[in-house]
């Protein structure tokens, strides 16, 4: 059982033989950071006295300097498995707070945890799970990774194709040690990827567990020799990787989506929740697909995950719903990769889905049927000019973060397009 207290914290770190503790914290584009004390500082750490500039975590220096402190979560305290047990090193993650100890403006987890009061005041629970794919590369000499997979098998296959059955094994361990419930894992569809599914859990529990994920598989995957790597589309002849998430709505322990008398078999609020989403899913792309590669996985593939709706059976749906009726009903949203913030992404999917049942929005045509829907938008300038048009989305971000996260991705855009690609230089310079 985790430690629920910042004694018990003390008291589990000496058992341990800690010596040193990384304090992790998020930044808006969702890069997972720390700050590493040593374990004569757990105590000053656990009272939020451990200061650095906020530039961390807005990702650039303004005029005026402001000193933020972190807040760490007792209940996420972790002995690093793979670290010696002598001088072990520990994880706390932590909330970002101002001098008084408010949650600051640009502190992500700060705001999924505020999101998760309208949850509870409209008496619903969340639960969410993740489907998460990643690919394996080979490193040269200096570690550094290189474009090349370390085997050629496909999907569900097994050694001797799989070669990275055994680092894949390692990293279920591993997460399980660290208080994961793993689901299944597998070979993917291309060459070297591979995906682990998570089982779910609250909101705020799976931003955590998405954060941690990724930082875990990247170590163990270094111990292999291997870099493990969550961009969207690394390799332009194969599919690219996602991270599909399952969500279920619970009312008073019963499954909230379901009705055997609804139409497909799901409820007033199910369908309310998908209008909510999709209703908002141009602006909510810019922040579930964050990279300009992120567009080079939608609408790549026979599995596009492009068009605004839902459907049963229709893969190119953005939302789709498993056959499964009953507690066993579930949305899965399909678009979004690893590369997001999970604290912005849902935060914002449970918003935008709380927000469709409050209005009582009706369930879309499903795209099952023969009817015409928009896509989501096509690359990272489409996304960023629909996320500033979403007064609703902007409202929920808060300005400090919605105007850094926008500022940021428009120079990531900018920077893109003003790059000199060496497709132009094969395609105009002969010809031209």
């Amino acid at each position: 059982m985790q430690p629920l207290t910042a004694r018990e914290v003390m008291e589990k770190a000496q058992e341990c033989h800690v010596k040193f503790v990384r304090l992790q914290f998020t930044d808006i584009q969702g890069s997972f950071k720390n700050v590493a004390v040593t374990v004569e500082e757990l105590e000053r750490a656990l009272q939020a006295k451990i200061s650095m500039d906020s530039a961390v975590l807005e990702g650039q220096y303004g005029v005026r300097q402001r000193d933020v402190f972190l807040k760490p979560d007792p209940t996420t305290f972790e002995v690093f498995p793979w670290r010696p047990r002598e001088g072990a090193v520990a994880r706390l993650i932590c909330d970002v707070v101002d001098a008084a100890g408010n949650a600051y403006p640009g502190c992500v987890r700060s705001k999924l945890k505020d999101s998760l009061v309208r949850l509870e005041k409209n008496h619903f629970e969340l639960t969410v799970g993740a489907e998460i794919e990643f690919f394996l590369f080979q490193t040269d000499p200096q570690g550094h990774p290189i474009p090349c997979t370390h085997d050629n098998a496909g999907l569900c296959d097994l050694s001797p194709a799989d070669l990275g059955e055994n680092a894949r094994r390692d990293m279920v361990l591993t997460l399980e040690e660290m208080g994961f419930q793993v689901v299944s894992s597998h070979h993917e569809s291309a060459p070297g990827q591979h995906e682990i599914v998570l089982r779910e859990e609250d909101p705020l529990g799976m931003a955590d567990k998405i954060a941690t994920f990724k930082f875990v598989v990247r170590t163990i995957a270094q111990r292999h020799g291997l870099h493990a790597s969550f961009m969207p589309k690394p390799l332009a002849e194969h599919n690219g990787s996602g991270m599909a998430l399952n969500l279920c709505l619970w009312q008073g322990g019963i499954n909230a989506l379901a009705d055997e008398a609804g139409p497909c078999g799901l409820s007033t609020q199910a369908g309310s929740f998908i209008a909510g989403i999709t209703g908002h899913a141009s602006a909510l792309t810019a922040i579930v697909n964050p990279l300009v590669n992120s567009y080079k996985r939608l609408g790549c593939s026979h599995l596009d995950r492009v068009l605004k709706g839902w459907s049963e059976g229709n893969r190119n749906s953005m939302i789709r719903v498993p056959g499964q009726r009953g507690n066993d009903t579930r949305i899965v949203l399909r678009n979004p990769d690893a590369t997001c913030n999970p604290y912005l992404a849902l935060n914002l999917i449970m918003q935008t889905g709380l927000q469709g049942i409050e209005q009582g929005l009706p369930l879309p045509t499903s795209l099952d049927q023969d009817v015409v829907a928009q896509r989501v938008p096509g690359n990272l300038g489409e996304a960023l000019a629909a996320l500033l048009q979403d007064q609703y989305i902007k409202g929920l971000l808060g300005e400090v973060i919605f105007e850094r996260y926008v500022d940021y991705k428009k120079r990531e855009w900018d920077e893109f397009h003003n790059y000199l690609h060496p497709w132009e230089l094969d395609k105009y310079l002969t010809n031209y």
